[in-house]
């Protein structure tokens, strides 16, 4: 896992990235966190999302996806999703949510540059030493990379 600072968002725009991921809930809002600056700044991404039935927790451990082509590059949003609900206290991310949607994603996506946030260790509360190895684990041998925003 390569780690860098910036804004996924836009390193997706300029090119930095085939693939971006980023975690969702299965209620199909995209109303906070990086989900809500992806809806604005992809609404192909929302419009997947919007596709899947709201509240199927059976999508946890799969995705929807969206492409987009930016100053000519193509870049594939993909909407994971990690948690079933976005209420109540505790931790929401599902751990192994987490670890079925990164396979899935190494299937599908071999060979891409990977981009993503710190998913399920946000708003989902997850413990991100346990998320990052999942990654790390689900997704050996790729060209991924975890993006720090900063402001």
């Amino acid at each position: 896992m390569k780690k860098i600072s910036g804004d996924l968002i836009q390193l997706a725009k300029d090119g930095e990235f085939d693939v971006i991921i980023h975690g969702c809930d299965c209620y199909g809002d995209m109303g906070g966190g990086i989900a809500k600056s992806i809806r604005k700044h992809f609404p192909e991404a929302f419009q997947a999302d919007q596709a899947t039935e709201r509240g199927d927790e059976s999508k946890l451990g799969h995705y929807s996806s969206a492409e987009t082509t930016v100053r000519g590059h193509t870049v594939t949003i993909v909407n994971a999703y990690t948690q079933a609900h976005w209420k109540g206290k505790g931790v929401l991310v599902d751990y192994n949510a987490v670890s079925g949607v990164m396979a899935r994603i190494k299937k599908d996506f071999a060979g891409k540059r990977m981009g993503y946030p710190r998913i399920g260790a946000g708003s989902a509360r997850g413990d991100w030493e346990i998320i990052s190895y999942i990654i790390k684990t689900e997704l050996e041998g790729e060209d991924h990379t975890l993006v720090d925003y900063i402001a």
